[in-house]
């Protein structure tokens, strides 16, 4: 068993280096563009959860998924290779939908905020004009 110190520091390390082999060394195009979100590491070191996401969104999900699967004996070995473990963890690839879900939710905040605004002026108007009009 390792230490939560410890694994959230090889998570982290996996993370920044799988990100630099994706920029720096991967040929495939279907990996352009692929961000590494999150990285979470069992404590039995057996497997690496890694969370990706694109910003295209999840139209190229499935894509993005295949490609990292197909890649994922290259990966694994470069990551072994600048990493300093006695057992390297597999690397499993998810989807990470929080992006999308961010810009949803900042869409919808936006169309209250605007209809918010709408509503204001509307009142704002419609009580100038009863205030000129009952003094009439």
């Amino acid at each position: 068993m390792v230490s939560n110190n410890r694994l959230t520091r090889i998570s982290e390390r996996i993370r920044e280096e799988l990100s630099e082999i994706l920029l720096m060394e991967s040929s495939d195009p279907r990996l352009k563009g692929v961000t590494i979100t999150d990285v979470s590491v069992d404590r039995e070191l057996a497997f690496a959860e890694i969370y990706v996401c694109t910003i295209e969104g999840s139209q190229r999900s499935r894509e993005v998924l295949n490609a990292l699967d197909h890649a994922h004996g290259f990966l694994r070995n470069e990551l072994a290779q600048r990493m300093d473990l006695r057992i390297f963890p597999r690397l499993r690839f998810h989807w990470d939908p929080t992006l999308e879900n961010a810009d949803k939710i900042e869409r919808l905040i936006k169309s209250i905020q605007l209809v918010d605004t709408g509503e204001q002026k509307n009142s704002k108007i419609k009580r100038k004009v009863e205030h000129n009009g009952s003094k009439s």
